[in-house]
């Protein structure tokens, strides 16, 4: 297609006819998860990782990761994905490689790694945020690696690549805070979110070519969230954070099917979702989360399709996570958390402050085996139970700065850290 910035085609695509019925497998069960946040609510059904490590106990690897980046791990089988902005040695100063690493899941060796486009960014970002601040995904056939402004590749799994895009333009971020949502796998579909201080919008690509299927333009300024896919009535929605509104869009066309103001600046965090709601919060200069039936139309505020509301309190960078009916969720990016009833609204707590987190808060909370991991940016990691109860129980300490997201798959933990990868295990 003319204009479309595809830099090669998909070779041998009837090859992958077969393996596209992994398209809608679950990202977060059963040996993987390859998505941010897994199933996009943060919980792994059936992993059972350690509530307890350190430097000798419960580390099965580390792997020095060069540069920096603070997508999270994707996890498939044996293979283990992150992101890095490397700096060029000899070049000119600010000059990256923006690379995709395969690491072996076993023992932490480096599979392959590739450079998919060397350039110096446009523009500045934030001192906590880097250049390569975007979860890759996978489903198992290919996986893809986004660098917002420096393009979005596919590869096959043994790293080849399938095609590239780089003409959706550059970012301009608000105040040059940089950039940060990753996209969302679903069926045939990529989606990719472009918020920012010029035209914005709503991408869905054709995951096997690259191709536009929709645009959604969004008349939204910047925003890090990452969309979020729900099932309404045998019906996909994609649904979205926005400082003007949150919002829904069919999966199929792109239209916006319904909208809530409310919410705050520069909103970071995104939606979870279960049982026939969807939550949507931020928390800069104010705050705001509530609980959306998804079955409305047009404009829903102040209608009885926002079931509750909270007003005090809610997230800012750190997304919620929904376990069940808990509803988790830090004041801000503080360690501040509360807990509530998912369906009704009522706090289980509210705004308690979790021990030991003492750093700014970047990672989302994630849920397995009963237990919540809540990590802080000085790499320390609270484990509480699962409940409408607080209960600590374990303190654990990577010993560097983790602002990625951990991601557990079966008895292990993955924690991109600022200049590593630690795979935290038990023996089964």
């Amino acid at each position: 297609m003319a204009g479309m910035g595809i830099t090669k085609s998909l070779r041998s695509t009837l090859a992958l006819v077969f393996l596209l019925s992994v398209a809608d497998a679950c990202f977060s069960q059963g040996g993987q998860w390859g998505h941010w946040r897994g199933d996009g609510n943060g919980v792994s059904l059936d992993a059972q990782p350690p509530v307890a490590w350190g430097e000798k106990q419960n580390l099965k690897w580390k792997v020095a990761i060069p540069g920096s980046g603070s997508g999270s791990p994707v996890v498939w089988k044996n293979q283990v994905f992150v992101v890095s902005g490397v700096p060029v040695e000899r070049a000119e100063r600010g000059k990256l490689e923006f690379t995709l690493f395969c690491f072996d899941r076993d023992n932490g060796a480096l599979l392959w790694k590739r450079v998919a486009v060397v350039a110096t960014p446009h523009e500045s970002t934030h001192s906590t945020n880097n250049f390569a601040p975007a979860s890759p995904c996978t489903d198992g056939v290919h996986v893809y690696a986004h660098f917002g402004s420096r393009g979005l590749y596919c590869y096959t799994m043994d790293g080849k690549e399938v095609w590239s895009r780089n003409d959706f333009g550059k970012m301009q971020a608000r105040n040059q805070f940089g950039e940060g949502s990753s996209p969302t796998l679903s069926g045939k579909t990529l989606l990719v979110p472009w918020d920012h201080e010029g035209p914005s919008a709503l991408y869905a690509l054709d995951k096997l070519t690259g191709e536009t299927i929709w645009k959604a333009e969004r008349d939204e300024p910047t925003c890090w969230a990452t969309p979020l896919v729900i099932d309404v009535a045998g019906k996909k929605q994609v649904v979205m954070n926005g400082q003007t509104c949150a919002r829904s869009y069919d999966f199929e066309t792109g239209e916006e099917l319904w909208r809530c103001g409310g919410q705050t600046q520069r909103p970071v965090a995104s939606a979870v979702a279960a049982d026939g709601l969807v939550y949507v919060g931020s928390g800069f200069r104010g705050s705001f989360l509530a609980a959306f039936r998804p079955d409305g139309k047009g404009d829903i505020e102040g209608t009885e399709h926002v079931v509750w509301s909270v007003d005090r309190d809610t997230p800012d960078i750190p997304s919620p996570l929904l376990s069940g009916s808990n509803l988790y969720f830090f004041k801000a990016k503080s360690g501040i958390l509360s807990c509530f009833d998912s369906k009704t609204g009522n706090p289980h707590y509210t705004a308690v402050r979790v021990p030991e987190l003492t750093g700014a808060i970047y990672a989302s909370p994630i849920a397995a085996n009963g237990h919540v991991y809540l990590t802080d940016r000085n790499g320390t990691t609270v484990v509480i139970r699962d409940s409408s109860k607080f209960e600590v129980v374990s303190v654990n300490s990577v010993g560097e700065t983790v602002d990625a997201t951990p991601a557990p798959v079966d008895n292990e933990l993955f924690i991109r850290g600022e200049r590593h990868l630690f795979c935290i295990a038990t023996d089964r």
